[in-house]
């Protein structure tokens, strides 16, 4: 956990191209996912469709072409979940790195100066049950 913080810059400018750098990152990550899940949509209903024209006509070239897209959709898919377990791993990194939280230091109180005077006041305390009551 402190190799990734302390390999961190110090500099606010230095962490801010940083943090624009990942996000840059994140983002072309989920538009590769966004294309691979829009690929993966087309496949599957071109393999539909040629499913349905092999019950009418047989032909081997529509067998080979959907076995060839089956595979297709098989390595696409493959290919999506590896993206998606690399996405979660980074994630999870990135969730492991913790941050010192900040503390406020109390203000420190000093003793009154020596110069001010000083005077020992007693106030007497209630004596009887009367006065309690009223006290409280």
């Amino acid at each position: 956990m402190d190799d990734g913080f302390e390999s961190l810059p110090d500099d606010i400018e230095a962490l801010k191209a940083a943090l624009v750098v990942a996000r840059a990152e994140a983002a072309a990550a989920r538009a590769r996912q966004s294309d691979d899940q829009a690929l993966i949509a087309h496949l599957k209903l071109q393999i539909e469709k040629l499913n349905r024209d092999r019950y009418g006509s047989r032909s081997e070239r529509t067998a080979r072409l959907l076995d060839q897209l089956e595979l297709t959709l098989e390595e696409l898919e493959a290919s999506a979940t590896a993206d998606e377990l690399a996405a979660e791993l980074a994630a999870a990194k990135a969730a492991k790195t913790t941050v010192a939280s900040f503390t406020r230091k109390r203000p420190s109180r000093q003793p009154f100066p020596a110069h001010l005077p000083r005077e020992r006041m007693i106030v007497p305390g209630p004596t009887n049950r009367q006065s309690l009551r009223h006290a409280g």
